[in-house]
């Protein structure tokens, strides 16, 4: 629902024709094959006159949760509306706007919704408090790495089945637009150990992974990038997880703790998204559709890229200067895995909605984790055993 074959937009060159053809329908792999829908291939498409008179000049502002502090996910939304605009000939400009100033970093989601504004970007994980089929956006403890997210999305069924959500449930067209990769497992006052060194701990952690934590008897809050640091260091919460080294060190996390803890079995691959308001997107001609498309499915690749490339030397100073860098103990690690696949099953059984999604997200994560232990895992593990 909502897909079309975008690979005739003219001009974009390899590198956009390749993102592009992860968000569309799968086509022959020979080169000069024609598109899915027997036009010709992208490197022959005829040429889009996008100055044309008849393509009308845009000026949408864009909600966002972030700030401009997390240069990453917030300089990501600023790619995208110039990818945007360079690919509309400057006629559709989209500017982004930090977390708090068109809405609150966690209501992107309501002020498109309502048509209030007309496109966000934000983490879908933040509204499972309207429906916890708001996760499979982000993700899911213990659930897909970023690899396997994206066969997801564009080749797994899980674009066009949350599309199709999205739409009914909010008016709202929907699209992966970054990912940060596996996130780190949070900054903590004291080392965390055993299950019974988490009760009453007063923890920042969004999304079911919050859910979680709850279970095994955190205490959970869930503040935007902004007040953490704060809540930190006047003691308002004990521990937190944002993002990854990179970012948190930013935020200074660092300055308000100790112990910085990996993995993040609650975000393993968490992906970012645009939203856009339906009735706005149906109005916009079929260029501008498709420049959003490609504009966010570059995104999608590169935010993860640039964490790649920053979060290790980050990690490296922040261990220099001090930061206790620990890991979870294999009894809060099958803890939690028991409890998130416990309650994935217990929503399942009452809720027809997120049971329609996660029948066949956990039929393709078996599948696609069978996979990655059979080649990629056992490369790298031969590879740490031999450095």
């Amino acid at each position: 629902m909502y897909r079309r074959d975008f690979l005739k937009i003219a001009g974009l060159g390899v590198a956009a024709t390749t993102f592009a053809a992860c968000a569309a329908e799968p086509t022959p792999a020979a080169p000069a094959a024609p598109a899915a829908d027997g036009s010709a291939p992208a490197t022959q498409a005829p040429a889009v006159d996008v100055a044309s008179d008849d393509l009308p000049e845009l000026d949408w502002q864009m909600a966002t949760s972030w700030t401009p502090a997390v240069d990453v996910l917030f300089g990501g939304t600023q790619n995208f509306a110039n990818r945007v605009a360079s690919l509309t000939g400057g006629k559709f400009k989209i500017t982004p706007r930090a977390g708090g100033e068109l809405a609150k970093a966690t209501e992107v989601l309501d002020v498109v919704s309502s048509g209030a504004v007309p496109i966000g970007h934000t983490a879908s994980y933040y509204y499972i408090g309207k429906s916890w089929v708001m996760a499979f956006g982000t993700c899911l403890p213990f659930g897909l790495t970023i690899n396997q997210q994206n066969a997801w999305f564009y080749h797994g069924g899980g674009l066009e089945m949350l599309q199709d959500f999205y739409a009914k449930k909010f008016n709202v067209i929907q699209f992966p637009a970054g990912n940060t990769g596996v996130q780190m497992g949070g900054w903590f006052r004291k080392e965390i150990n055993t299950l019974a060194d988490l009760q009453g701990l007063k923890m920042r952690i969004p999304g079911l992974g919050g859910q979680v934590m709850s279970a095994l008897g955190v205490q959970v809050q869930n503040l935007p990038a902004g007040e953490i640091f704060q809540a930190l260091e006047t003691g308002a919460i004990d521990a937190a997880e944002w993002v990854g080294p990179y970012d948190d060190e930013k935020l200074g996390l660092y300055k308000a703790t100790g112990f910085y803890y990996a993995p993040s079995w609650w975000e393993p691959g968490s992906s970012l998204e645009l939203q856009i308001n339906l009735d706005e997107w149906n109005k916009l001609p079929a260029l501008y559709q498709e420049a959003i498309k490609v504009a966010a499915a570059e995104g999608n690749i590169m935010m993860t890229a640039h964490y790649d490339a920053v979060n290790g030397e980050a990690l490296e100073r922040l261990v220099a200067g001090g930061v206790e860098l620990k890991f979870y103990s294999d009894e809060i690690m099958k803890a939690a895995k028991e409890t998130a696949f416990g309650l994935y099953e217990a929503k399942a059984a009452e809720d027809p909605e997120f049971k329609a999604i996660y029948e066949p997200w956990k039929e393709f994560r078996a599948r696609a984790q069978k996979w990655i232990f059979t080649n990629e895992f056992n490369f790298m593990k031969f590879l740490e055993a031999n450095q």
